[in-house]
């Protein structure tokens, strides 16, 4: 086995990352989960029925698209792995298919979750919705304004939204609401947590949930091509679309695999959320890995234009990645991703999540490294539908920066 081939230790740790740091009363739930999910990935049962629905609900598999005039315009051979035609238009369905599936298993009849840019929570109201099971979602009321579609959604399909008015109101705030419920309701409740972030096991869970992704993109990408991509690229909020494609190629050292957080307004404190561009190493919400932090272990503000890609920790797992060199991480402006939105829309005909537009703009930024040989692919991570407004919004407010300098 390559050693590049990473899996947690018994508590939780990947290498020095990870692990279980959580009040003693949520110990019993995740040492519940981890021992359920450890039986059912060993069930036949589970295996059939999660494959069932992914199948015949979630629209899988997605396919793997050549951009041909994306590849003109940025040179090498370009491919998008089109998340973004799951059902609910994101990744993060295929986790949470597998976790209500766990809840059930686990006879609780009530899920919450947490949700930045609103697509995990639509992916949890939805999958709660098709089996009949109570859902909350904890949701940062910044988010829910300028995620205000993703909001109806989940409230159409009978989930209750819960703004969060805390800090700075996002996607940090909202989990730490979501783990306050679960304390409360543990008994009954089952936290579907969205990114491979937080305490052990959900790292390890959402990260095999969402290895689909990159399971079928090497078939396919062997059948098109009858050999493996030169470079995958996606981006990193928390880390579970990357780490879901990355994983199945880890072994394949040649394989290069990129992945692209927010820069926001740039490195300034405050203006970002490119942990490994201005993060160190800390503890947040379970889980030790690199944290956007003062000296003091405050936790710094953030900022992205992307309303999920703007959390202050990333995924325990690319920690160790990076450290291992076997990842590469880099970051590209608010700027470079609405610019990607735009060029994938007037290229393609398609309109990426600003989410996605992330690993998009890097690729194009790039233009002029890639050769002819290179063949590259780029996880398409959520359509833009949700962020229409968003971007109006920005082009709005920098138009009117641009005319006043």
């Amino acid at each position: 086995m390559s050693k590049y081939v990473t899996e947690p230790d018994a508590r939780g740790h990947f290498g020095p990352y990870g692990g279980m740091y959580v009040p003693e009363t949520l110990m019993f739930p995740l040492q519940e989960l981890a021992d359920v999910y450890k039986s059912a990935s060993r069930d036949p049962t589970f295996k059939r029925e999660l494959n069932h629905y992914l199948k015949e609900y979630v629209g899988r598999p997605t396919p793997l698209y050549h951009a041909k005039r994306l590849s003109h315009e940025v040179g090498g051979k370009v491919y998008l792995k089109r998340e973004d035609l799951c059902h609910t238009g994101a990744h993060k369905i295929n986790n949470c298919m597998g976790q209500v599936l766990l809840a059930k298993r686990m006879e609780k009849r009530r899920v919450i979750a947490e949700t930045g840019a609103g697509q995990h929570g639509v992916a949890t109201a939805t999958v709660a919705a098709m089996f009949g099971i109570e859902c909350v979602v904890y949701m940062g009321k910044v988010d829910m304004e300028r995620q205000a579609l993703n909001v109806f959604r989940m409230e159409s399909l009978g989930t209750k939204v819960v703004p969060v008015t805390a800090g700075q109101q996002t996607l940090k705030e909202a989990i730490s609401e979501a783990m306050r419920d679960w304390v409360t309701h543990v008994q009954k409740t089952h936290y579907v947590l969205g990114s491979a972030l937080g305490a052990h096991p959900y790292p390890l869970i959402v990260r095999n949930f969402q290895s689909i992704i990159g399971h079928e993109t090497r078939k396919q990408i062997l059948r098109l091509e009858n050999r493996l991509p030169t470079h995958l690229v996606a981006c990193v909020g928390g880390g579970s679309n990357a780490i879901g494609l990355f994983h199945p190629f880890l072994s394949d050292r040649k394989v290069k695999m990129i992945g692209v957080e927010a820069g926001g307004k740039g490195i300034q404190k405050g203006q970002h959320a490119a942990r490994f561009a201005g993060g160190r190493v800390g503890i947040l919400q379970g889980t030790k890995t690199f944290i956007l932090q003062d000296r003091e272990g405050q936790i710094e503000e953030t900022h992205s234009v992307s309303a999920g890609l703007d959390y202050a920790a990333v995924s325990p797992e690319h920690s160790l990645l990076r450290d291992m060199g076997r990842t590469q991480y880099t970051y590209v402006t608010d700027r470079d991703a609405i610019h990607a939105c735009d060029a994938l829309g007037q290229w393609e005909g398609i309109l990426p999540a600003l989410e996605s537009a992330h690993a998009i703009a890097y690729v194009i930024k790039q233009s002029g490294m890639w050769g002819k040989k290179d063949i590259i692919i780029i996880n398409v991570s959520g359509r833009g539908d949700k962020d229409v407004q968003q971007i109006v919004g920005w082009k709005k407010k920098n138009r009117k920066q641009e005319k006043r300098i």
